[in-house]
């Protein structure tokens, strides 16, 4: 039987690692603006992204992914990736103008979105160019899904793809037909739940179990995890075809709720 596994974080900022409340993303005081929303943050670290990677490296922790979350975090991937090359996945404004070169400074896969939709569409010419410019190789994709919950018009619950920092929504449900359509294009998925991003508030159980019957690739959820139980939760939940990532509650970031450790032992556990 399949099982979970964790699978780790590096979020950027500004040129630096941090935890996030993914929901405030779209917000940038302006001291002209006294009354605009604040980012909200749970973390900023001291340490640089090589040190997180080492961290990884040293614990054979595979498929972590690093994130930019905006512009001016180019320097801080790369240094990421040169700490572990081929161990880490890179994403946040990966086209195919620059997925070839990311996958040349040591990343292990490129994470795409929002290059997938034009004018917030799906756009499966744009699938192609990427494939295109890695030699057809979908080995090195991970297209990335991440989603708002919405209820549609008889009040049934959808995800819908949410890209540019998770703000805008897109004209694709992540759903059976839109994984299935996508699966011969990428060797897995990766799929924030953005209304929880952050807030340790618990993870997405229906969108969990959902993924694990649609999904016959590997997938990653983050979003909401809070302890090392959730570990437990996911596996169950989608009998254990999808991982899990935790970032703001892990000790590493400064949360209180599971140690780095306690994660890696529910990765060398053995099997039953």
């Amino acid at each position: 039987m399949p099982r979970c596994s964790f699978r780790p974080c590096i979020d950027l900022h500004a040129g630096q690692v941090k935890q996030i409340v993914g929901g405030t993303l779209h917000a940038s005081p302006s001291p002209t603006a006294p009354s605009t929303p604040s980012l909200q943050t749970n973390h900023i670290s001291h340490h640089p992204p090589s040190y997180f990677a080492a961290l990884y490296k040293t614990h054979n922790l595979r498929g972590g992914h690093v994130i930019m979350l905006g512009p001016g975090n180019e320097d801080a991937a790369t240094d990421a990736l040169q700490a572990w090359p081929g161990g880490l996945h890179v994403g946040g404004g990966i086209t195919d103008t620059n997925a070839a070169a990311w996958i040349g400074r040591g990343a292990e896969k490129v994470i795409v979105t929002s290059y997938l939709f034009p004018d917030a569409r799906f756009s499966m010419d744009r699938v192609e160019a990427l494939l295109g410019v890695l030699c057809g190789d979908r080995q090195q994709v991970v297209v990335d899904l991440s989603c708002r919950r919405q209820r549609s018009g008889d009040g049934e619950v959808k995800w819908v793809v949410a890209m540019d920092k998770w703000q805008r929504l897109t004209d694709m449900e992540v759903n059976a037909e839109s994984i299935a359509a996508l699966e011969p294009y990428c060797s897995e998925f990766l799929i924030h739940a953005a209304d929880v991003e952050g807030l340790q508030s618990g993870i997405d159980q229906e969108l969990v179990r959902k993924l694990g019957e649609w999904c016959s690739i590997p997938v990653t959820y983050a979003g909401g995890g809070r302890s090392i139980r959730d570990l437990e939760l996911v596996e169950r939940l989608a009998n254990g075809r999808v991982d899990l990532t935790i970032g703001s509650a892990l000790d590493i970031f400064g949360g209180s709720g599971v140690k780095l450790e306690e994660c890696m032992a529910w990765n060398q556990r053995p099997s039953a």
